[in-house]
């Protein structure tokens, strides 16, 4: 508990200073191109497999039940709402905020942190600000080019492996979908890009034992992340089924 409420601080130290000047921007440029350009290409290759397997899947088990027409909506909605955002933080996660973890967790141990806060430099302000809003940013991009990525070898595998109608597979989808759809998968992308942020510099700024322990809270770091993921996935996604009616009811 006392971890948690520290990490909890220090996400709201991170909320604050924010909107504080100066902003670091080529510190925060150069962060999202370095998580972007590590993230990219396995974003890509792992949405590929993630929207065949929901496809395939689906498209069987619609099958049996005598609903195939509904594949598309399904699938769709399976890859936007969940898979594309899982997908995309753990690839931050395991990619980008492994980085960030190891070079604060460096930078502590070699007591730069502890010089700078001498010096009246604001550690959270100059080094895990423009970290946290590179993670958010480059999390809610990729979230999209993920869920193009995923909806398109959903539909490929479909209707090309499986013998579908790409008439049906984009009629149901048109006539289940809705905006808010989308929009909660963007959100989020968006909550998790910051949680991924948050937790890698925390472990950063905490390591014990040397270098050693910088790689113990690189590891550290990625599990608490994807424990975090999924419980506030969960979280979000049953007060959107209850706040937000399915459309056409």
């Amino acid at each position: 508990m006392r971890e948690f409420g520290r990490g909890f601080s220090l996400g709201l130290d991170v909320i604050v200073a924010i909107f504080k000047r100066p902003f670091q921007a080529r510190e925060f440029i150069q962060q999202f191109w370095f998580i972007a350009s590590v993230s990219i290409t396995p974003a890509i290759l792992v949405a590929i497999p993630f929207g065949a397997v929901i496809s395939l899947q689906l498209g069987t088990l619609t099958s049996q039940i005598g609903a195939s027409s509904f594949n598309g909506a399904a699938s769709v909605l399976a890859v936007v709402q969940q898979a594309s955002p899982i997908v995309t933080t753990l690839i931050i996660a395991g990619a980008g905020g492994s980085a960030i973890c190891a070079d604060l967790g460096s930078r502590k141990i070699r007591e730069e942190i502890d010089a700078m806060e001498v010096l009246g430099v604001s550690p959270i302000q100059r080094l895990i600000v423009p970290r946290v809003l590179a993670a958010i940013l480059a999390a809610v991009l990729l979230n999209g080019l993920v869920s193009v990525v995923g909806v398109a070898g959903g539909y490929f595998f479909n209707v090309v492996v499986q013998g579908g109608t790409p008439g049906a597979y984009l009629a149901s989808f048109n006539a289940l979908a809705q905006l808010p759809d989308l929009w909660v998968g963007m959100i989020k992308a968006f909550i998790f890009g910051f949680l991924a942020g948050v937790v890698a510099a925390y472990r950063g700024l905490n390591p014990r034992g040397g270098p050693k322990g910088v790689g113990d809270v690189v590891n550290q770091s990625v599990v608490i992340t994807f424990l975090l993921l999924f419980f506030v996935n969960t979280v979000i996604t049953g007060l959107y089924l209850q706040l937000v009616p399915a459309k056409g009811t």
